[in-house]
């Protein structure tokens, strides 16, 4: 051991390790059986690390269960900054379609992510905040990425509503489609989205402000 070193590695990137080992088997566990599964026990169990290295990171289960939650979130968001990233210039309405997809495809090929960041976790209260937050958050930046299509005169109120409204029944369509509750394709969830872009559009929006819009525009370039 060399200047605070143990087999190559520091503290500070040991207990990153441990940390990662933590969240990756509680996902894992989630995915599985569901988050009321996810048990200290059974966390450090699957890692092989003692348990007194899980209170260095959590203060009790539910922050494990909240970082494990946020991990799958940051995941979903760099997708779509992806989208957002390589959509640099495209209108509002091309973005909108083009980061839809890929939600929906990915969720599509991985069902049990999808249901660890959708689906209502009741009895935790903890993750119900998260999963509100997050339709709060995504809901704020649709306002924002609004802005300069609105007129001067638009009723901010409105468009916030709007935007709630847009995201959350985004996020509740996405999960009847995953609990069967809703009998409809990935393709049928996408089109809808880009029906009531169109609606927002022609609304909220300075006319003329992003053109007329097209599936092709976005088949063209997907």
């Amino acid at each position: 051991m060399r200047g605070g070193t143990w087999g190559g590695r520091t503290a500070a990137e040991r207990r990153a390790e441990r940390r990662s080992r933590f969240i990756d088997a509680t996902i894992g566990i989630w995915r599985e059986d569901g988050w009321a599964a996810v048990s200290k026990r059974r966390v450090c169990a699957l890692t092989g690390i003692n348990d007194r290295y899980f209170y260095e990171e959590f203060t009790d289960l539910d922050g494990l269960l909240v970082a494990a939650w946020e991990s799958v979130r940051d995941d979903m968001l760099s997708v779509i900054a992806e989208v957002y990233r390589q959509s640099q210039g495209e209108r509002p309405d091309v973005i909108a379609h083009r980061a839809a997809a890929e939600i929906v495809d990915r969720l599509a090929a991985d069902p049990a992510y999808g249901r660890i960041l959708l689906m209502h976790h009741g009895g935790s209260p903890k993750l119900e905040v998260c999963r509100s937050t997050a339709v709060q958050m995504t809901s704020d930046l649709v306002v924002i990425a609004a802005q300069r299509f609105l007129p001067p005169d638009a009723d901010q109120k409105q468009i916030r509503m709007a935007a709630i409204f847009g995201v959350g029944g985004f996020v509740e369509l996405v999960s009847a489609w995953q609990s069967g509750v809703f009998d409809g394709t990935a393709k049928d969830i996408v089109d809808h989205v880009d029906a009531l872009v169109q609606t927002f559009a022609q609304t909220y929006f300075t006319p003329g402000s992003i053109g007329e819009f097209s599936l092709a525009d976005a088949a063209d370039n997907p």
